[in-house]
This record gives structure tokens, sequence and C-alpha cells, in this order.
């Protein structure tokens, strides 16, 4: 037989049976080491200055200051806990990009209590009724869609991201009725002179209640997904919904159930930014959490304590980058843009953990 030449991709791309964890986070450091080396490119080409000098001014600007520092905790905890919120939904393989919404909702019932009943009843009935309240509000915004795809198998991404812009027009709709002042389109801080259903300081630290919070959140949500009956039934349906009914699960209850969960943790989130954050109200209150909180818990591979420390990560950025854009006068989008890269590199990075480029030569058959 006449031996012929046969060619083959030059490239071939595999999946990787499995990468030793050492090797995994080597691979995210180096992508961040060069998303670094990236971002100084950019920052030399627009501003001409020496890029150290500029991340050194990210540091300055994320933690330069004990405000400073604790802002930046207070934000990068808002986003765990909403990171924490889209979990099991996403765990169970429903795309609940309807965080934002729900952390809106969250946000409405907080501010409505706030405002109505602020004077009539007490500092600690307040702020429970406002912690119960946010979660049903957001819980409802969850199950409304959880309901279609499990009673007629509507498409959940497009349901929860419609709902987003629907709650957003709630919050346009109740600014009518509690702008402060009058004519002025906003509703301005809640309760200024009283603080009624402001969270207080907790051992002297002003957002200390914000950090318990969102730590036992967190730690609900390890041992709910980790050693729990519902956790395994999340991960079942997760993998296959017909192997789920097989071993006896009722598909339907545990998908309006987890995202329920999902969204009531949202709604909380919406709680901790009106009670123990900004204390006002607008339709950008939850200024994009629903869906950064997304690339943390898909990032950290749903793992809860790893998204700490990527939230922190993603929060420390954001505030160090807004603060050299002030601080050299670039354009309000430089700091995004900065972000971006980071992110580019930190989810391009994943590729490589996943998957594995093999060149292969010619050879005779």
């Amino acid at each position: 037989m006449e031996n012929k030449t046969v060619k083959e991709p030059l490239v071939h791309l595999s999946k990787r049976e499995d990468m030793p964890m050492g090797k995994r986070w080597l691979v995210r450091i180096v992508a961040v080491l060069l998303s670094l080396v990236v971002c100084a490119g950019f920052i030399y080409m627009i501003i001409r200055m020496n890029p150290v000098q500029v991340y050194e001014g990210i540091v300055d600007g994320a933690i330069g200051t004990g405000r400073r520092f604790w802002v930046t905790i207070r934000d990068a905890l808002t986003l765990l806990c909403v990171s924490v919120a889209v979990t099991p939904a996403f765990k169970m393989r429903f795309w609940n990009i309807g965080a934002e919404g729900q952390i809106l909702m969250g946000c409405v019932a907080s501010a409505a209590l706030m405002i109505y009943a602020g004077d009539a009843l007490s500092p600690l009935l307040l702020l429970i009724l406002m912690f119960v309240c946010s979660f049903l509000a957001g819980m409802i915004w969850g199950v409304i869609p959880a309901f279609f795809k499990a009673r007629w198998n509507t498409n959940e991404t497009l349901f929860t991201l419609m709902l987003n812009y629907v709650a957003m027009q709630i919050v346009t709709f109740c600014i009518v009725f509690w702008e402060n002042p009058v004519g002025s389109n906003s509703v301005g801080i809640i309760n200024a002179g009283t603080r009624a259903g402001w969270l207080p300081p907790l051992f002297g630290l002003d957002y200390g209640w914000n950090l318990l919070i969102v730590f036992l959140i967190t730690l609900f949500m390890y041992i709910y997904m980790k050693r729990t009956k519902h956790g395994y039934e999340i991960a079942v349906v997760g993998e296959s919904e017909n192997t789920a009914r097989y071993a006896g699960i009722n598909v339907r209850k545990v998908i309006i159930r987890t995202v329920g969960i999902s969204g009531g943790l949202a709604g909380l989130a919406g709680f901790i930014l009106v009670s123990g954050s900004s204390h006002t109200i607008s339709t950008s209150t939850a200024g994009g959490r629903g869906f950064t909180a997304i690339i943390v818990a898909w990032l950290a591979k749903f793992n809860v304590w790893v998204m700490a420390v990527i939230s922190f990560l993603l929060v420390f950025m954001q505030q160090g980058a807004i603060q050299i854009a002030t601080k050299y006068n670039l354009n309000e989008n430089a700091s995004d843009v900065i972000t971006g890269i980071i992110l580019f590199f930190i989810i391009g990075c994943e590729f490589f953990i996943n998957y594995k480029l093999e060149f292969r030569k010619k050879h005779t058959a």
C-alpha cells in the first residue's frame, strides 16, 4: 500500500482531565500578573506616567486610609452577599440573571418600612421587619420566573433579565412619592435625623453588622449546599433533571424553592445597601452587582469562601481604579477599562485551566 501524508489540524483543542490545585492557582496568578503588565502599557500610552506610581495610587485609593479601607470592605461584603445568593440557582443550572432586580425589590421593601414605619416602631422591631420583608420581596421576585420555568419550561434567562427592568420601573414609581425634597426626583437620605432603620455600629465598627450578616449568610450557604439534603438535590437537578426524577426528586419543587432562596438572599443584599450603607434608594442602588456577582460565582467555582477573596480583589481594583482616574484627570471610563482588562485575563485563564492546546505534527499512514 502506498504511503500517504495525513494532514491533521496544527492545533488540537482537548479538555483537560484534571489540573492539580497548585497549577490552577499558578495559572491564575500568572494571568493577574500579565493583566497588570497590559494595564501598565495602557496607562503609559494614555497618561505617560510610571505605571508603578499609578499602581501605588490604586492601593492608596482602595485601602490608603481607614475610611477607604472600610468602604472597600463594605462594597466587597455586598458583592459577596449577591454572589452567594446566585450560587444555588446557578449550581442547579437555573440561569438567574435577575439578581439586580431582586436586590432592588429588597431595597424597596426596606426603604418603604423606613419611610412609613420609621417613627412608629422600635428600632429593633423595625430592623427585624426590614430584614424579613427584604428577604420576602427578593424571594417573590425569584419565585415568579422559577414557577414559570418549573411549570411551562420558559426561558429563565430572558424572564429574569426582563424582571430587572420591571423592578427598576417600580423603584422609579416609588421615587415619585418618596422624593425629598419635592421636585428633586430623588429620595435623599432616609431618616437622616432619627436614623430609624439604620444598622447601628457593632463593636465600634460602622459596618460591623454588614460584616456579621454577610458572614452568617455565607456560612449558611456553605452548610446548605454541602451538608443538607436540599444541597444534594440542587446538585442532582443541576447534573440531570431526568436523573433527579428517577431518584424520586420533585424537580419542580426544587426549582421553585432554590430560586426563591436565591432571590431572597439577593433581597437581603438590598436590605444591607439601604439600611447599612447608602440609606437611600434609586434605580442605580444595585450598581450592577447582580451581574458582577455572576462572574464572581463562576470564577470561584461556587466555593463561597473563594468568592470572598475574589469579591475583595474586584472591589479593591474598582476602588483603586476610580481613585487614579480622579487623581490623574482621566476619563471616567478609564477605570472601567483597567478593571475590564484585569477581568478579561482572569476569566480567560479559566480556558487554559479547563482545556489544553496540542500541537500535532504530520505523520505517515
